[in-house]
């Protein structure tokens, strides 16, 4: 750590002016400097660009030079850092951040940045945003370019969003600093990247956005009616019990809204299912929740079209068998959590087998829904569901 080869500088739109000594130093001292070329320009320094697509190939091959490596202010939110870092030993590097844009943004609007929602969109879909939309929500964002800010007031208006009030806040720190505001449904700025976004919710109606707890109406979904119905699917979630990073096994996926779900709960999922119209239709779910590189959709059927490694969490929500069953029990490891679904007699009987083996928790779940009965209201029941959750415990 006290003579690492590599320095990675955090710079702003202010260029060399704003940069600390340790920074200018590391500067005059390196043999090379890699950097984006907007950086390099700003830096006045003839460097390296990075290469494209982002490769650090070229700067792994001048491992012991002097090497300084320009990134946009705080290496570490959405910047190269994190991806330099992961490469290298602790000693190799080290990192002189400078404010970066989420700081900058907030000291311009004077947001609490604990509070606020911060999303890198330069680089995802405008519907990672979805989960967070919400009245009152406070979101910054960085944009990928300048046709950016009105895609996202264009994509907030089809959502239902016209109301949201948006900060486009161009090349913050610099001498071209730009602050200005707009309604979604009245957006009419041309920008110019680096450019980020602050999304205000305060005028968003009440009740709007999506539930923050699972058991999420079924036409939020996309579904062929093969879809774990909002309070089976809120008990299952409970179940489960998602935290934040595990990854689940959702299988016989149907519409994927349990693991859709999940991954809104924080989580990772892979949902196998066997019918190719219902992959198509979980990554259509997959997409419109903004959960792409969360959920993964697997066209096959269980066991054989399970992923390697150990799972936090399994859930079959169709075609158990003794086998499967079987299998699965034998993938778990302690801590891990099982839970089964069952609407068929044969596999109620194959569950009241599982729990007499395994123990755990038997449920039997009765709903019934009042709907129109000709002039009045009466009880409609749902078919009754079986669930087995357990808890794999530690060999004794």
């Amino acid at each position: 750590m006290s003579d690492p080869w590599l320095t990675i500088i955090g710079m702003g739109e202010d260029g060399p002016a704003g940069l600390p000594d340790a920074s200018r130093a590391a500067l005059a001292a390196a043999q090379v400097v890699f950097g984006a070329p907007r950086l390099l320009a700003l830096a006045g320094v003839d460097g390296q660009p990075w290469p494209v697509p982002f490769d650090l190939a070229p700067l792994l091959a001048r491992r012991g030079a002097r090497v300084a490596a320009l990134v946009s202010g705080d290496p570490f939110w959405c910047g190269a850092g994190g991806s330099i870092a992961a490469v290298l030993e602790p000693h190799e590097w080290r990192a002189v951040p400078a404010p970066g844009v989420l700081s900058l943004a907030a000291a311009r609007l004077g947001w609490r940045l604990e509070a606020v929602v911060t999303l890198g969109l330069h680089a995802a879909p405008l519907s990672r945003l979805r989960p967070h939309l919400v009245r009152g929500c406070r979101i910054i964002a960085t944009l990928r370019d300048g046709d950016a800010p009105a895609a996202l007031a264009a994509w907030l208006a089809d959502q239902g969003a016209g109301a949201a009030r948006l900060t486009v806040l161009e090349r913050l720190g610099g001498p071209q600093e730009r602050v200005r505001q707009a309604r979604a449904d009245a957006f009419a700025l041309d920008c110019a990247a680096p450019v980020a976004v602050a999304i205000d919710g305060t005028d968003l109606p009440r009740g709007f956005g999506l539930s923050s707890v699972p058991g999420r109406p079924e036409d939020r979904f996309a579904h062929d009616g093969q879809i774990t119905k909002s309070p089976i699917r809120a008990l299952t979630l409970a179940a489960l019990a998602p935290r934040a990073g595990e990854m689940l096994w959702d299988i016989g996926g149907g519409s994927g809204s349990v693991a859709v779900e999940w991954a809104l709960a924080g989580g990772r999922a892979v949902t196998v299912e066997p019918r190719a119209d219902r992959i198509a239709t979980i990554r259509a779910n997959i997409d419109a929740f903004g959960l792409g590189g969360r959920v993964t959709a697997i066209h096959g059927a269980a066991p054989g079209a399970l992923p390697q490694g150990t799972p936090d969490a399994i859930f079959v929500g169709g075609g158990a068998s003794q086998a499967l069953m079987a299998h699965l029990w034998d993938r778990l490891t302690p801590g891990a959590r099982l839970v089964a679904n069952a609407v068929t007699l044969e596999t109620e009987a194959l569950l009241a087998d599982c729990h007499a083996r395994h123990g755990g928790r038997l449920l039997r779940i009765d709903i019934a829904e009042a709907t129109p009965l000709g002039r009045m209201r009466g009880w409609t029941a749902a078919r009754p569901i079986v669930q087995w959750s357990v808890t794999c415990a530690s060999p004794e």
